[in-house]
């Protein structure tokens, strides 16, 4: 079975049938995306905290299997008859196992998250709740599911639901206790975040104070031209000062050690599977990739680089396609590869959705992205089968 809990709900929840679902409830495509990605672990470290508590196991084994059926009516139902009643039973179960307070905090933290507002949030969440309950039961497999195989599954996960915690969701959440389950694997999630914003942060201070000192100077040698004029001496002797200074700027900026914030380096490493270099393709795709979005600046380069990122999800789909033949450790490699370009390349997305016009032309292709690195770069390994 898979190990990333995470990453198999979001295979199940595809692009198609998430967009399906921000129709079916009246809410924009992107902020939908946002809420799923944010509430699918989000549940999850909720789940985890329910069953913690003195006989949550069991309550939570009890409804995973009063839930025969609904992964493969999932898709049937949303926008139908049935779409209303099935968001009214999956709330009830939610607030049943986590209580009304933690219920609604929980709603109201993705609402605010992803922009969805409370109601939005609630029928998200209602929707989803039963999906995630139904895959976990499926993963384990319904004759093995019981107290222990549950609770052994959840605590396995930590690491996992902890890193696809968005950190803004991550500070909304804070003080709810709805992460307690997860313990220190929040903290140290939240730690990474504020060392890397810690680093950009002084790589940006020092670059400024270097170039407000050479604007100082460059400031200083032109009141020195203005007299030098006057005064008869060379003024080519004034210029030559601003002139340092900006060759010393260019050489900081390309020879000292500032650290790398803009774009995270992605190490090739070999992973052959059937004479194909899935390392090198992984590499190859995410360097594109990172190639196209930088050179989309208004409509007209959006549309020349549509092809570039559908050829980019055609690689990343075939490298999933392929991870089943992956060894434990190969898929190790292939997701270490993955995760340090993450950040960089959700920050490219956001960058080429703001600017106008280009959403509507990117935005699909984005969103397709995303998933298939996500599930990338969570697909470490598999034990056993699914």
């Amino acid at each position: 079975m898979a190990t990333n809990l995470v990453s198999y709900v979001m295979q199940f929840l595809t692009p198609d049938l998430v967009a399906r679902i921000a129709a079916a409830l009246g809410l924009d495509r992107s902020s939908a995306q946002s809420g799923v990605a944010a509430a699918v672990p989000a549940l999850l470290a909720a789940l985890s905290g329910a069953a913690t508590k003195p006989g949550g196991a069991q309550r939570l084994v009890d409804t995973i299997k009063q839930q025969p059926g609904v992964l493969d009516s999932f898709a049937g139902m949303i926008g139908g008859g049935s779409q209303a009643s099935f968001i009214e039973k999956g709330s009830s179960v939610l607030t049943s196992l986590l209580g009304g307070q933690d219920q609604s905090a929980l709603a109201t933290a993705i609402g605010k998250f992803a922009g969805l507002g409370q109601d939005g949030s609630r029928s998200l969440l209602g929707m989803l709740t039963p999906v995630v309950m139904g895959l976990i039961g499926k993963q384990i497999g319904m004759r093995g599911l019981d107290a222990s195989s549950l609770t052994n599954l959840l605590a396995s996960q930590k690491d996992q639901i902890a890193d696809a915690l968005p950190s803004g969701l991550r500070r909304l959440l804070g003080g709810t206790g709805l992460l307690n389950s997860l313990g220190s694997a929040v903290g140290s999630a939240t730690a990474a975040t504020g060392q890397a914003g810690r680093a950009a942060m002084a790589a940006s201070d020092q670059v400024s104070q270097f170039a407000s000192s050479a604007a100082r100077s460059a400031g200083t040698a032109g009141q020195r031209v203005a007299g030098a004029a006057a005064s008869g001496t060379p003024t080519w002797v004034y210029w030559a000062i601003p002139l340092v200074a900006v060759a010393g700027l260019l050489w900081y900026l390309l020879n000292n050690r500032v650290p790398e914030v803009a774009q995270a380096p992605t190490a090739v490493q070999s992973v052959v599977v059937g004479g194909v270099d899935i390392g090198k393709q992984v590499g190859d795709s995410l360097s594109s990739l990172r190639t196209s979005l930088q050179g989309i600046t208004d409509v007209a380069s959006a549309n020349a680089a549509l092809p570039k990122l559908r050829e980019a999800t055609a690689q990343i789909d075939k490298v999933n396609g392929m991870l089943g033949q992956l060894s434990a450790d190969q898929q190790k490699v292939v997701s270490g590869m993955v995760a340090p370009a993450m950040t960089t390349i959700n920050q490219l997305f956001d960058k080429v959705l703001a600017i106008p016009g280009v959403g509507e032309v990117v935005r699909p292709a984005i969103d397709n992205l995303k998933i298939k690195i996500a599930t990338l770069s969570g697909q470490n390994s598999t034990v056993g089968g699914r």
